[in-house]
């Protein structure tokens, strides 16, 4: 995808997609800008990269659509010390974004074709501070928490009490919970004194978060 064509199709879909529909944090919008898309995506599918949509990356799974991925990122208002641990690798186009505005992510993901597609995509872009590995999510990542920010990119029936535990006092997660088709996208925070907060971000649609504390397969 040709420097001046990409620039193009992100600026449209950052001006005309992402800022009226309420991502106005300049960190998320940047990243947006600066990860290439198109390089997480099958080659055929290359030049709908910047479309406003899912796409399928094979295995059942989708890189989710870009306004879910800012919407989720913006969310969770990452700091650059921040530690996250993201639920979900995929194609490794959301660890991408988390990896330009956190210290470290740690990213799971129970497929091993996905993870090993994803680490050629990450590590052939230059990107040090993402430790991927191959696992149950539902069950969280307890070897390295606990966590400032976690986001789940699968839709779960609830929210999986390790995450709950594995996440810091004052930290965020944002994750979809509902049935196999349609979901809420809930932000959850964590209080100091370990009391949990919900927030509902808005309808939304994912595959099926599979594991322990998820769905079955």
């Amino acid at each position: 995808m040709a420097g001046s064509y990409r620039e193009k199709e992100v600026d449209y879909l950052i001006d005309y997609e992402l800022k009226p529909a309420g991502i106005t944090d300049e960190k998320v919008l940047n990243a947006i800008r600066k990860v290439r898309r198109e390089k997480f995506i099958p080659e055929s599918l290359r030049n709908r990269a910047y479309g406003n949509y899912p796409l399928p990356i094979g295995e059942n799974q989708t890189i989710s659509q870009p306004y879910i991925v800012a919407l989720m990122t913006q969310a969770l208002e990452i700091d650059k010390n921040d530690k996250v641990l993201e639920i979900g690798t995929g194609s490794g186009y959301q660890a991408a974004i988390l990896a330009e505005l956190a210290r470290i992510v740690y990213t799971v993901e129970r497929i091993p074709s996905l993870l090993d597609r994803a680490r050629t995509n990450l590590y052939s872009q230059g990107y040090d501070n993402i430790i991927l590995v191959l696992g149950d999510g539902t069950q969280g990542l307890p070897e390295y928490a606990p966590y400032d920010k976690i986001i789940v990119t699968a839709a779960a029936p609830k929210i999986p009490e390790p995450l709950i535990e594995q996440l810091k006092g004052g930290g965020k997660m944002v994750i979809p919970v509902g049935d196999r088709f349609v979901q809420d996208l809930k932000l959850v925070e964590k209080a100091l004194n370990g009391r949990i907060y919900q927030k509902s971000l808005g309808g939304c649609r994912f595959v099926p978060l599979i594991g322990k504390e998820g769905w079955k397969d």
